[in-house]
């Protein structure tokens, strides 16, 4: 059965306007955390897939149970939607709407989150987390923007050979920490693009990560390429990111 307390929790709707994405705005949920008091503040962890981290991911639910039972720090997530029959173009570092996307996300999305409520606003508060592309376009979210971006979650990454070649010609790295799960059964994975080994993608990707001085957690175990395998995962990610108060 499950306990009252994790089910009493306050998931808004939100809208940002844009005038980098086509449609002119974008549609967000934000989960404020148990406690929620206006007069502090928060860290934020910002969800591609939104929908899906909410509603697949179970994340509202996994942030309650962490923060009322294991003490984690209050923390605010933010899940940005996405129109899937565009998702590729968005978050694929070659995709026709990548860099309209990116610009949404650093230039107008950030702003908009930290000028209507509480959060902390130093990079290492933020957290950029996503699945499969979601997690490659949390990457390439943080090369472009260094500044206000240092820490991604990547939940069996797309790294295609795209992403590696960014990654293998940037300089230094060792300002970026990011947490990478890959499962072990995803090794022949149909995607829009064909068929990928995504366990050969993350192997490869970690290793230009930690040739350019990257801090990583790694870690490979059984699992397929879908949300019953990641939502499983998600608390450790999270705990990896977020401090006991």
């Amino acid at each position: 059965m499950t306990d009252e307390r994790y089910l009493k929790r306050t998931i808004l709707k939100e809208t940002v306007e844009s005038r980098f994405l086509p449609e002119g705005s974008r549609n967000l949920r934000v989960f404020l955390p148990p406690g929620y008091n206006e007069v502090l503040s928060y860290p934020v962890v910002y969800c591609q897939d939104g929908e899906d981290f909410f509603n697949f991911g179970r994340v509202a639910t996994t942030a309650t149970k962490l923060i009322l039972d294991e003490g984690l720090e209050p923390f605010i997530i933010v899940g940005v939607d996405v129109d899937k029959k565009v998702r590729t173009e968005e978050y694929a570092p070659d995709g026709s709407r990548h860099e309209a996307y990116i610009r949404f996300f650093a230039e107008e999305l950030v702003p908009y989150i930290e000028g209507k409520f509480p959060v902390k606003q130093r990079k290492e508060d933020r957290v950029l987390a996503g699945d499969s592309l979601g997690g490659t376009v949390s990457l390439h979210l943080a090369l472009a923007y260094p500044d206000l971006f240092n820490r991604v979650m990547s939940l069996s990454g797309a790294f295609y050979a795209s992403s590696q070649a960014i990654v293998g010609n940037c300089a230094d790295l060792s300002w970026l920490t990011i947490y990478m799960i890959v499962g072990l059964q995803e090794d022949a994975y149909e995607t829009d693009r064909g068929v990928y080994d995504f366990v050969a993608l993350n192997r490869n990707t970690r290793a230009l990560l930690e040739h350019k001085g990257a801090a990583i957690f790694y870690e490979e175990k059984d699992g397929k390429h879908q949300w019953g395998f990641w939502q499983q995962e998600i608390p450790q990610a999270l705990r990896y990111f977020i401090e006991v108060e």
